[in-house]
């Protein structure tokens, strides 16, 4: 009677515990600390006034979290760093978003593609909340989206395209 209801409790509290929903990446620290070659200061983060309504994406201009010593000394000394930004596409791009346009440009493109991206995890993330161990969800969901990239390079060569040297698999 004991032990029976002692597994009893011990199965309630596994599958109470594959219930949480801790998202679809685990994230598990791997080593000793951060590599701090791969640190870089950036500014502080700032929140959009509504994340309803965010500009388009323009190719070619910068990030604004990312530093821009020549903007930042403009703005130290009174003047206005915002004229130093790139706020229009680069002479080198410019064919490239040409071509990406030419079929048009879907201004909510964003919304869409966040509702596609919540209903595909929706339907392919159903039974991937019940696990024992801790595991990449995110890789599992997207299991059947990702490609092989040795697949793909073999293909190539075999195709008698020029690929450039990949490094053996793990």
């Amino acid at each position: 009677m004991r032990v029976s209801r002692m597994l009893m409790i011990a199965g309630m509290a596994l599958t109470a515990a594959g219930c949480a929903n801790t998202g679809l990446r685990t994230v598990i620290k791997n080593g000793s600390g951060p590599d701090e070659f791969l640190v870089l200061p950036v500014k502080p983060l700032s929140e959009p006034a509504s994340y309803n309504v965010l500009p388009p994406p323009t190719p070619g201009r910068v990030n604004l979290v990312d530093q821009n010593p020549k903007a930042d000394a403009v703005d130290a000394l009174g003047g206005s760093g915002a004229a130093l930004a790139a706020t229009t596409v680069p002479g080198s791009d410019a064919a490239l978003v040409t071509s990406a346009s030419r079929y048009g440009v879907e201004p909510d493109v964003r919304a869409e593609l966040a509702a596609e991206d919540a209903d595909f995890r929706k339907r392919r993330g159903r039974l991937t909340q019940i696990r024992l161990f801790n595991t990449d969800r995110y890789a599992e969901v997207y299991r059947r989206e990702a490609l092989d990239p040795y697949q793909q390079a073999s293909q190539y060569r075999h195709a008698g395209a020029v690929t450039p040297a990949v490094p053996p698999a793990d």
